[in-house]
């Protein structure tokens, strides 16, 4: 069962807009390649707003995606691309429907 999530809230510099939206599109493939993260969403939460949120089945998992190549990838980014650091919310899984 998955319990566990983050939520990464991400501010966008004035003008780099359309990068985040591209680096987060960029991130499904990698998101695709960590088989400890099951969910994974990359979301626009208003013009210069943006968050992930990706869930996990234990704290393994999630402490793994938070060391890798998607983390590291955001990090190396932030200074070009964030107005601020992320934002990133540790959050338990309370209730899922998932049916595609």
């Amino acid at each position: 069962m998955i319990t566990l999530a983050l939520f990464a809230r991400l501010e966008a510099k004035p003008g780099k807009e359309a990068d985040v939206a591209r680096f987060l599109q960029a991130g499904l493939a990698m998101a695709n390649d960590e088989p400890r993260t099951p969910i994974w969403f990359a979301l626009r939460l208003s013009p210069t707003t943006f968050g992930v949120f990706d869930a996990f089945h234990d704290e393994e998992g999630r402490q793994a995606h938070l060391s890798g190549p998607i983390a590291q990838a955001l990090m190396a980014q932030a200074p070009e691309l964030f107005a601020g650091p992320p934002s990133i919310e540790p959050i338990e899984v309370l209730g899922l429907k998932n049916k595609a």
